[in-house]
């Protein structure tokens, strides 16, 4: 269920744009989790880690104002 619930948060960033900018603005995967958390998923950092991993993905943010190239779309 928890990478289930990753990939769904991925998917609804990827098509969402509000959505992926209160996303883009954690700028850790701490942050992150806690405001998924707060949004009804439930994963953690290690979970969140590992999607990210297999989908190729890294993290950080880059640009100004901040993005992630981590959503699936």
């Amino acid at each position: 269920m928890s990478k289930q619930s990753v990939e769904e948060l991925l998917e609804k960033g990827g098509s969402d744009k509000e959505y992926r900018i209160k996303y883009d603005n954690a700028l850790s995967k701490e942050a992150f989790v806690e405001l998924a958390l707060a949004d009804g998923y439930d994963f953690t950092v290690t979970e969140l880690t590992a999607v990210l991993r297999e989908n190729g993905d890294m993290f950080e943010s880059y640009g100004n104002p901040p993005k992630k190239s981590i959503w699936i779309k």
